[in-house]
Order: structure tokens, then C-alpha cells, then sequence
């Protein structure tokens, strides 16, 4: 016991019925004397060495006793933990041993709760390789000796109900590992953690109210692929430092709402050590980052955001997790969440470790925990991180450093049916919940359902499109005719997969430069304007919409989790604020129009939805395509990507359209343009043209993009 090792503590401690009467036992180090405390009765315990207590008192039942504990300085009345029977049932404990309990989090970790008719909170683990397992915290002075867990049989799952503990509470369990030395971890299912640096686990209880029924209720009614979809990314500690989740949701949904995008993704908020990792090396999975407050406050943040018609997505990280010495690593002295043999367990990018995906109890925590999510924070919307290193064996490995799967190939299928059960039990159980996909590779079938062999998600991430199109603005525009097909070829491949255009933080940090920095030249105009014209090309194609924080009004220095997007440059004193704003009001603008144009959103994952207008014409850099919603009507979108204005050029269109108006152009003066426009409707000419009968001749304005409807 007083190693650490029993499995069965409650057969020592606590009361039984013994012959003479009934024994009992307390361990409790620092004790001065223990007196059981009953109706009728009061009998101060033997204090037989170590901080064990013991008597046998000529009773002929275990009566509803308490413990008087008396220390140097104090006496308190307590609950005995050890008369209580085990506060985890046997379905519990079934659907664990099966890997298939679906609300984990509601039977592991710790649960305030009424045991037996005492208020308590319930510790329970799952840590199969311990010899023994006890709970230490700041309710005794951190000391692990006086509550040893018992072991719930072949589950693995340690259990102890300890009366009087409530919400507040820091915890961590101590374990026993196999060879005897000891190891103090916070608990991986903890729902709430100290603020980092600091590491304990905390007891938390939720009381929070929810008031976004109106939005559960209606966010399945369309299938988001055929729904309007831009998204706002943000770093919450960094968007503006400083503040807690309950000042975030004073700020943050009505900047979004001004700014008309439909949802916020917000990068890792599960509980991670290091604040330079973004949120990517996780420790506390179930637990919302304590930074900037308890879980309540989280869940009102979404709460906010949903009552102001703003979805929530959230990045997930499944891909691996830190090695720290106090988290997953090893958790019980064996490898337990990662992979036993080290060449599967090493991230061979980040310095991490990748799950056990084929291991069930393992598994079940991560299919869970995306379903936690879901249900406990109401989120609309996971965005799965480094999918790609999860998929293939010899991901950033090179020969030797890896082993094939059983058929001889480089894919990891117990991955991929990870992958396939989590995006089947999300959508099953949580309606309207989308899974999006960080794949960087072809593999086939992302967005396919699970049940035609697909991984299931909902959307993927573009990541071609996106590498392709940034180096077709990267160059001069003089150059840019020999990359003409970096911007078209993308729609070879637009409808094999439901896809997201993401400009995410990925492409504006460490040394990548901001948006509007990757585009050469010395004069901020043209920067600024190409900029623009390739926010409306973006917004006009296929796929839904993904910018980063700071790009919205063109900072031009790279992010930095150190001190958030550069909003000084939209502040009056600073000149060239106007500029700035002008970005910021062609995004709103775009968002709006977008959002009031069915033919930029419902077909956008099948062909019909798409035409070419002009993909050829390099030495113009001009591009021009038509799109289309399900009742036929049109919208024609013109990108000039050369800072000169052409004149006379010549689009052609439907010949059933009898007039075209321009309905977005991002030349024009309020969004820093030079105002090249077309203030009146543009009526078609029987002129034939890109093998069209009629044609439009438009004067394209410099480095920008036109959208017209009819």
C-alpha cells in the first residue's frame, strides 16, 4: 500500500465485517489520531505506524460512520473514500473494453457527482501496465500516499470515489510503473488544466446555459457543400492579445459579421504546454486551453459567435502528441498511446509521438474526443490536422526508417479506419457537423463517404491550388504568361474532392511573408492590387473560402504568435490606414456578394457549376469563367493580372443573357483601386468570341478582378 502497488485498496481499507465485530482501517499520513464517528458511537483508532489507523469494534454491521482526523493544528470531519463501492458501472466498463464508448469523457477523468448519497467527485483512469495507481492533489497537499485507486479488473480503468472534492480541485494521478519507480501525470481526460506553464489537472463541472438553440437546430437544413462557406482563421490567444474567451466574445462576432464570413476556424484550443506550437502539440485533449478561461467560458464564445450567425470550426490534432514527461508519453511506463515499436512512434517532423491507431481503447479516446467536441462545445466544424502523416507508413521517413503494412504497402490502415470511424460517428451522432480534412497528398477518396470506401470527410483542404496559384503570383507580372497554367490548372482536378481554397496561418509565418509580401515589386499599389484581384479570383472559384487573420486588410509583415495581426495599420494616425481599410472592405463586399449569389456556392463541387470562359490567355494574364446555380443563373468572373488596363477586350457569353451588370470589381476606388469601372450595364454584341456567339467588350481594369451578373 504504501508503495503504491495494491490493486485492491478497499479490501484493506474502509470497514469489514470481520469475526469479533468490524474492522476498521484509514491510511492517512501526517495523522495525528483517527476517531470513527457514528450514531452512538466514537472509538479513536490504533495508530499502527506509517499513517495507518486501525480498531475492531464489537459491532454486527458497518454502521453510516464518518472520520474525525486530527492533525498538529486542525481536526476535520470527513467521508471515509474507502466505503464506497465502485462509482463506474459495468456498461461503462463494457463499451471500454470494447473501444466503443462514444462519451468516454462521462466515464473517465474526474465527475463531480452525489455517490451513495455524499457529494464527491469520482477518479477514474485507464492505465492497464500500472502496478498501481494513486490520486494526488492540492486536497492533500499533494501528498499520494493517503488514496490509492483500485483496479477495475482486465479494463485497465482505475477508479476512487473521494468524497468532498469539487469542482476547483487540482489533481494528478500518481502511478506505479511496471518496474516501481514512479511517475506523476495529469490526467489525459481531464476536462480543465492549470494555466501553463503549471500543469495539474482540474476539476471542473459545467453550469453553463446555452442559448444558440435556434442555430443547433437549423445548422443541418443544407448540406454545406452546397451552402455558402467562407471561412475567418484565427489564433484565439494572438487575434487580439490579451484577451479572456468571455471578452473575445464581446469583440470577436461582430467583427466577423461585419466582415460577412460564415464561419470562424479556430486553430488548436485544446490544452497544449508551449504557445509557440499554435495549439499542435496537444497534452490536454478534452480540456480548452486555460489561458483565457475555464470551459464555460469557451462555450460561450460559441455560444456568441452561433447567436450571431457565425459557425465554429475548430482544429484537431490527432496526428501526435508531445513528449512530456507529466502527459501521454509512456503514460503508465509502457508505451500506452503511442505506437509500441519506436519507428512507428516517432514523429520523425516535430519531435513527437504518433497514436496507437490500432489500438482500440486508444482509438475510442480520439473518436470520442472528436465527438466531445461536438456535443460538450457545440462546435459546427473539425478541421483535422497533418492527415497526410497520419495516412502513409513512411511519411518524412526515408528507407529503413520505416515498415509496410501487411500487404507490403507504405498506406497505415489502422489510420485510415481511425479516420473512417471518427468521420462516421461525427456525423452520426452530431447533425450538421462538418469533418474537413489537412491532406496534402492525391489519395483518393477524402471527401468520399465511408461507406463507399472513402475516409468520410466533408471537405479537404486544397493544398494544390493553393501552392500553385501563390507561385503564379509570386512572379513579376511580366513573367507571370509562363505561368499561366498555375492558375488553371487546379479545375483538372476541382470536383474530384468537396474542397476548401485555404490561405491559412501555414502560408504567412516563419519566413513564407503575409499575403500581400509574396508578391514582388517595389510599388505597394500593385501589391495591394494584386492582392485584391486574387481575393476576388479566389472567392469566384470553385470551393469554398479560407483566409487567415491579417489578410483580410493586407498587413504586409508575416504573423506572429508573439503579437497577433498588425492593427495599427487601420488606425487613422497611421497614412496609409485607408489603403488598409480598402482591403478590409473588398473582403466584406466579397463576402456579401458571394453570399447573395447562389451560382458561386451551390454546385460548386460537380462540373455543371463551372465553364471556362478564357483559360488561355497567358500573354494577357487574363482569366475569365462563368458559374452556375442549380436554377441556370449566371455569374462571370474576369481577372486581369497585368497592371495595365485593357480595352476593348472581348468575354464571351450566353447569347440568351440580354444585358450584364458589374456587380463586384475590385479596382474600384473604396478598396484602393484606380476606379477602372463599368457604371453601366454591359449589353452583348453578336461578335463571336472564345467560341462563344456573343461577347461582351469590357474594359479590364488593372491587376483586378470583375464579377458581373446578369
Amino acid at each position: 500500500m504504501l508503495e503504491g502497488r495494491h490493486h485492491d485498496p478497499h479490501a484493506v481499507l474502509g470497514a469489514h465485517t470481520v469475526r469479533g465485530g468490524v474492522a476498521f482501517r484509514v491510511l492517512r499520513p501526517y495523522a495525528q489520531a483517527i476517531t470513527v464517528v457514528a450514531k452512538g458511537l466514537r472509538a479513536e483508532l490504533v495508530d499502527d505506524g506509517d499513517g495507518l489507523f486501525s480498531g475492531l469494534l464489537p459491532l454486527t454491521a458497518v454502521p453510516d460512520y464518518r472520520l474525525l482526523v486530527t492533525y498538529d493544528s486542525d481536526e476535520i470531519e470527513v467521508d471515509d473514500p474507502y466505503r464506497f463501492l465502485p462509482a463506474l458501472g459495468e456498461l461503462d466498463l463494457h463499451l471500454i473494453g470494447e473501444g466503443r464508448h462514444e462519451q468516454l469523457w462521462k466515464a473517465l477523468g474526474s465527475e463531480p457527482m452525489e455517490h451513495q448519497g455524499v457529494a464527491g467527485t469520482r477518479f477514474t483512469v485507464w492505465a492497464p501496465n500500472a502496478q498501481g495507481v494513486r490520486v494526488s492533489g492540492d486536497f492533500s497537499y499533494w501528498d499520494s500516499a493517503a488514496y490509492p485507486m483500485r483496479s477495475l479488473g482486465a479494463s485497465g480503468v482505475w477508479e476512487l470515489f473521494l468524497p468532498g472534492i469539487g469542482a476547483g480541485a487540482l489533481y494528478k494521478y500518481d502511478i506505479t510503473r511496471p518496474d516501481g519507480s514512479h511517475t506523476l501525470r495529469a490526467d489525459p481526460m481531464a476536462r480543465a488544466a492549470e494555466v501553463p506553464p503549471a500543469t495539474a489537472s482540474r476539476v471542473t463541472a459545467s453550469a453553463y446555459e446555452w442559448g444558440d438553440g435556434e442555430w443547433m437546430a437549423g445548422r443541418g437544413a443544407r448540406p454545406p457543400h452546397q451552402a455558402p462557406f467562407s471561412v475567418y482563421e484565427l489564433h484565439l490567444a494572438s487575434w487580439r492579445p490579451g484577451l479572456s474567451y468571455r471578452q473575445l466574445a464581446e469583440q470577436l462576432p461582430g467583427y466577423v459579421k461585419e466582415l460577412g464570413f460564415t464561419h470562424v476556424e479556430l486553430m488548436p484550443v485544446a490544452e497544449h504546454p508551449f504557445g509557440g506550437s499554435w495549439g499542435y502539440q496537444v497534452t490536454g485533449y478534452y480540456a480548452p486551453t486555460s489561458r483565457m478561461g475555464g470551459p464555460d467560458d469557451f462555450r460561450l464564445l460559441v455560444d456568441t459567435l452561433h447567436r450571431a450567425g457565425i459557425g465554429v470550426i475548430v482544429d484537431w490534432v490527432p496526428a501526435h502528441f508531445p513528449r512530456d514527461d507529466w502527459a501521454l508519453a509512456e503514460f503508465d511506463g509502457r508505451p500506452l498511446y503511442e505506437h509500441p515499436d519506436p519507428r512507428r512512434a516517432a514523429h520523425p517532423d516535430w519531435g513527437t509521438l504518433e497514436f496507437d491507431y490500432g489500438r482500440k481503447e486508444v482509438r475510442n479516446f480520439l473518436v470520442a474526443n472528436a465527438v466531445y467536441w461536438c456535443e460538450e462545445f457545440h462546435v459546427d466544424g473539425l478541421r483535422v490536422d497533418a492527415v497526410a502523416s497520419m495516412l502513409y507508413l513512411d511519411y518524412s521517413r526515408g528507407e529503413g526508417e520505416w515498415t509496410p503494412n501487411e500487404h507490403g504497402g507504405r498506406e497505415n490502415p489502422d489510420a485510415v479506419a481511425l479516420l473512417q470511424e471518427m468521420n462516421a460517428t461525427v456525423y452520426r451522432r452530431c447533425p450538421g457537423v462538418v469533418t474537413i480534412a489537412e491532406e496534402s497528398t492525391a489519395w483518393e477518396g477524402v471527401t468520399r463517404p465511408t461507406d463507399a470506401g472513402g475516409l468520410g470527410f466533408g471537405f479537404k483542404w486544397n493544398m494544390g491550388w493553393m501552392h500553385d496559384t501563390l507561385r503564379y503570383m509570386s512572379k513579376e507580372p511580366v513573367h507571370r504568361k509562363y505561368h499561366h497554367h498555375d492558375m488553371t490548372f487546379g479545375m483538372i482536378y476541382a470536383f474530384s474532392e468537396n474542397y476548401v481554397l485555404p490561405i491559412s496561418h501555414d502560408e504567412v509565418v516563419h519566413g513564407k511573408g503575409a499575403l500581400v509580401s509574396k508578391i514582388p515589386g517595389e510599388d505597394w499599389w500593385q501589391r495591394r492590387a494584386s492582392h485584391r484581384a486574387y481575393l476576388g479570383f479566389m472567392w469566384a472559384h470553385p470551393g469554398k473560402q479560407l483566409l487567415f487573420m491579417g489578410q483580410e486588410f493586407a498587413q504586409g509583415s508575416e504573423w506572429s504568435e508573439a503579437h497577433g495581426p498588425d492593427w495599427w495599420l487601420l488606425d487613422d494616425s497611421y497614412p496609409a490606414a485607408g489603403d488598409h481599410r480598402g482591403v478590409r472592405s473588398l473582403v466584406r463586399d466579397l463576402n456579401l456578394t458571394y453570399a447573395s449569389a447562389p451560382a458561386l456556392w451551390e454546385r460548386d463541387t460537380v462540373p455543371e457549376g463551372f465553364a471556362w470562359v478564357e483559360a488561355d490567355a497567358a500573354e494577357d494574364n487574363v482569366f475569365a469563367f462563368l458559374r452556375y446555380a442549380q436554377d441556370g443563373s449566371q455569374l462571370l468572373c474576369v481577372s486581369n493580372f497585368s497592371p495595365v488596363v485593357r480595352h476593348g477586350y472581348r468575354i464571351g457569353v450566353p447569347e440568351e443573357v440580354s444585358m450584364w451588370r458589374e456587380v463586384l470589381n475590385t479596382d474600384q476606388e473604396q478598396y484602393g483601386g484606380s476606379g477602372v469601372r463599368h457604371l453601366q450595364p454591359v449589353r452583348p454584341e453578336p461578335v463571336p468570341a472564345q467560341g462563344r456567339p456573343a461577347s461582351l467588350r469590357l474594359t479590364l481594369p488593372p491587376l483586378a478582378t470583375v464579377w458581373f451578373r446578369p
